[in-house]
């Protein structure tokens, strides 16, 4: 299935309108930033889709990557992202092939990956998650990524929370493969679960692995670095160098991809680690750039160093 592409035009660019400019550097600072959560307030978006597998899509739109399976016994997805993206993505995959979504599984409780659920659920589709994120779903929550103002998050609708939940693993079987579902502790969240397809050979990561820039870690909910580490290192040993990996955010990845990842924040947790045991501030450690490596690649740090010093710190 077709990616999004740029095409240069010159002339257009010289002629760019002053709304266009905006758009053009609200984009980049995204990129830039690596922001997990989309403001509700963005120009509309549309979906987009990348063939993963035979009958397996990502649906890229706004909010979390969405992967679906489209099969005999139905549809399946992984995230549900905003409210107005529901019809988007129902049109897509009514355009793959499929019909109604009758599950989805949410990554974590987070509203970019969960807001969808009142649609699905008021559509009858059947929702799955960890316990920890369907209980998050229940309360009120403050997300603060410490680049953004903080995003409330109220308590979900009956018909939007999951129906099913597990602790630790959950075994589906559904269009002819196994689905297995992981959470191996605090990370992202502290209710963070890893989707993987066996027949497919696909796993989705949620947000515990961001492919857009530096990751967040949600600390103010419990969220934690060395369990991010740990999480993505319980999901590699799942998988094989074949798999194909879906992150969070960012464009679709591959089993190196993730071991670079675990590489690039134990490098970085291990620095911040060694500054913090001669007592040094988060400014000192801000100020000592443990992430230099990296950030060509990956953007502006701030947003991980300030809530990896609290995991770290906590």
């Amino acid at each position: 299935m077709s990616k999004n592409s740029q095409v240069s035009n010159k002339s257009r660019n010289s002629r760019l309108g002053v709304a266009e400019i905006v758009l053009a550097v609200a984009a980049a600072l995204v990129i830039l930033v690596g922001l997990p959560f989309v403001s509700q307030s963005q120009p509309a978006a549309e979906i987009t889709t990348e063939e993963v597998g035979e009958n397996m899509f990502v649906l890229f739109g706004r909010g979390g990557n969405i992967l679906a399976s489209i099969g005999d016994q139905g549809v399946l997805t992984v995230d549900s992202q905003f409210p107005d993206m529901v019809p988007k993505y129902r049109a897509a995959v009514a355009a793959l092939g499929g019909g109604n979504i009758d599950f989805t599984i949410n990554t974590h409780w987070h509203f970019d990956h969960a807001d969808g659920n009142e649609a699905l659920g008021l559509g009858g589709t059947w929702l799955v998650a960890q316990a920890h994120s369907r209980e998050m779903m229940t309360k009120f929550n403050i997300v603060n990524t410490v680049t953004n103002p903080p995003t409330e998050q109220p308590p979900y609708a009956a018909v939007a929370l999951p129906v099913a939940t597990f602790e630790q693993r959950m075994e589906l079987h559904f269009n002819g493969e196994q689905i297995d579902l992981l959470h191996a502790g605090p990370a992202h969240t502290m209710g963070d679960a890893a989707v993987i397809f066996r027949g497919s050979n696909i796993v989705h990561m949620g947000d515990v692995f961001n492919n857009s820039g530096y990751p967040f870690i949600d600390s103010d909910n419990g969220g934690d670095l060395n369990g991010m580490i740990a999480f993505c290192e319980a999901v590699l040993a799942e998988i094989n160098q074949d798999t194909v990996v879906v992150p969070g955010h960012g464009p679709v990845a591959a089993y190196e991809d993730l071991a670079e990842y675990i590489v690039m924040l134990t490098e970085i947790r291990d620095r911040m680690v060694a500054l913090i045991a001669t007592g040094a501030t988060l400014e000192e450690v801000i100020a000592a750039n443990p992430t230099a490596n990296w950030d060509a690649s990956k953007g502006d740090p701030f947003r991980l160093l300030n809530r990896a010093y609290a995991s770290l710190t906590r």
